[in-house]
């Protein structure tokens, strides 16, 4: 993971600030994926269906809010885009997901979660990236409280109200237009 961010280069302020707590974390904490510190790690991803330029976007009952796919590291897993492979299938059923257009990192962000029951407002600094997929019609949501929809950009940019999820949006579009000029 500190590979991955050493070879990351921030875009702005916020994400710069975020990028450099991203990293003290790595240094403060031997295991900054455990659940029940204040600021831990997650993986998340945008999938995308390139031929088409859609993308996918998953509704979280508990944000009330569409977002990406992605969440916390299962026991044992350090590597965010292993993470973030592993949450896109059990999210959506997608079998075929890959790194798009290469493995590297998106958008590193530290987004604020709210509390419920016992546990505590915290955050997650996200290590988001882009996964493909070739066979957008095989989508299943988890469970039916989760609902999956494709989107154009413009499309989903409308439907999440979070500003982080809207500048991932933005840098993946950036690698859709490249993809639709190389047609």
């Amino acid at each position: 993971m500190r590979e991955l961010l050493a070879q990351y280069a921030p875009e702005g302020e916020v994400e710069t600030s975020d990028a450099a707590w991203i990293r003290d974390l790595l240094e403060a904490d031997p295991d900054p994926w455990f659940r029940s510190i204040p600021l831990h790690v997650t993986a998340s991803a945008l999938i995308v269906h390139p031929p088409s330029r859609r993308v996918l976007l998953r509704w979280r009952q508990r944000q009330q809010a569409w977002l990406l796919v992605g969440g916390h590291a299962d026991p044992g897993e350090t590597d965010p885009l292993a993470i973030a492979l592993r949450e896109g299938r059990e999210e959506t059923g997608l079998t075929d997901l890959a790194p798009w257009p290469e493995s590297g990192l998106v958008h590193a962000a530290v987004v604020p979660v709210q509390g419920r029951g016992d546990e505590p407002p915290h955050e997650h600094a996200d290590l988001r990236f882009a996964l493909a997929t070739a066979r957008p019609e095989e989508i299943e949501p988890e469970h039916p409280d989760a609902a999956l929809r494709w989107l154009t950009v413009d499309e989903a940019r409308e439907l999440t109200a979070e500003e982080n999820v809207r500048e991932t949006m933005r840098r993946v579009e950036r690698f859709l237009a490249v993809s639709a000029v190389g047609r």
